[in-house]
């Protein structure tokens, strides 16, 4: 049965994140793997400095063996390519908190280096979902049943998108419990979208095993969760770009696997906020001299305005599940 094996998959990885968690904990406080503050972000965070980051290690354990715990077919092609695709991007960003927190060179990764690897993953996971696996290159369109074709252009462009959703994931990691409680909502939005094409099944919305999709998304609601445990206000350890590239590359795994491309962008919106708060800041201030926000991402936005922490985080996870009901509603149609 799906169900008993969704719920195997959840607890299964909500358990593990939080039983590790006291044992990841200290070795990294010995490690003295503190988390770096930047000193133009809000000054009330600089007493987070040293907290420790790396963190995600604890629920990508609980997601992989979760996962492959209840998978029906734990070693299929699909079930492969996404864990692979979040443990890919995941190694980025522990390479990148490796020599931010243990090499001390505060920018970790140059920019280029980062991009380089992460268009690598990106372009390698479009080639096995749209032609290893016979996905095509056709994306379902939100709120219709049409699937509009792209051609060779669908290898660029969605690299392009995919990059820039890891990287607004790892953006929206700003504030404590923030990116894992809104990831743990776009990750159950997916299970419910799973058992709705396996249930109605949906021709080319997903290439095979659908009920093994669903258990690798429920595997992902339940890390982040458990996660919450040490990681809500006040963190006792941060996720780290290990973490948020890690979650934004199980996003884009399941997204390209299940043809979602399009409406995946509708169930991370608050992801594509918080990015596009940046870009508009950026792009303004080197145009005008002028910020738009008091500070970005959005969410430091509300907090230098008044907000208290907590407030913030429980206000966009509210706008998460918003976004989730819509990427959800966006592909109803789709079903036949």
């Amino acid at each position: 049965m799906i169900a008993e094996r969704l719920l195997l998959a959840f607890a299964a990885a909500l358990l593990l994140t939080v039983l590790l968690g006291p044992l990841l904990l200290p070795v990294l406080r010995i490690l003295k793997f503190g988390q770096y503050i930047r000193t133009d972000g809000p000054k009330a965070h600089q007493k987070k400095a040293g907290t420790p980051t790396m963190g995600g290690i604890l629920f990508l354990i609980g997601i992989v063996v979760s996962t492959l715990l209840a998978a029906e077919k734990p070693l299929s092609v699909e079930t492969t390519v996404l864990l692979g695709s979040m443990l890919a991007f995941g190694v980025i960003g522990f390479i990148d908190d490796y020599i931010k927190v243990v090499l001390k060179r505060n920018l970790g990764l140059r920019a280029y280096q980062k991009l380089l690897g992460q268009f690598a993953v990106a372009f390698l996971l479009l080639w096995i979902g749209g032609y290893y696996l016979g996905g095509g290159t056709a994306l379902l369109m939100p709120f219709t049943a049409t699937r509009l074709s792209l051609g060779i252009a669908y290898y660029p462009l969605l690299a392009v998108i995919l990059v820039f959703f890891v990287n607004a994931v790892n953006l929206t990691d700003g504030l404590d419990g923030l990116a894992a409680g809104s990831s743990a909502i776009t990750a159950v939005g997916y299970v419910i979208l799973a058992v709705l094409w396996s249930r109605y099944a949906a021709p080319g919305l997903l290439s095979a095993h659908v009920s093994d999709f669903a258990v690798f998304a429920a595997a992902l609601a339940g890390g982040c969760i458990g996660f919450l445990r040490f990681n809500a206000h006040p963190a006792r350890v941060f996720m780290g770009d290990t973490g948020s590239l890690a979650l934004g590359g199980a996003f884009a795994g399941m997204a390209v696997l299940s043809k979602s491309e399009w409406v995946v962008l509708l169930m991370g919106g608050l992801f594509l906020v918080e990015a596009g708060s940046v870009v508009i800041q950026v792009l303004c201030f080197q145009t005008t001299g002028k910020r738009v926000f008091r500070m970005s991402p959005l969410h430091h936005h509300f907090e230098l305005g008044g907000w208290k922490e907590r407030k913030v985080v429980r206000v966009f996870w509210l706008a998460a599940a918003v976004f989730t009901l819509l990427g959800i509603l966006a592909c109803l149609p789709g079903l036949r």
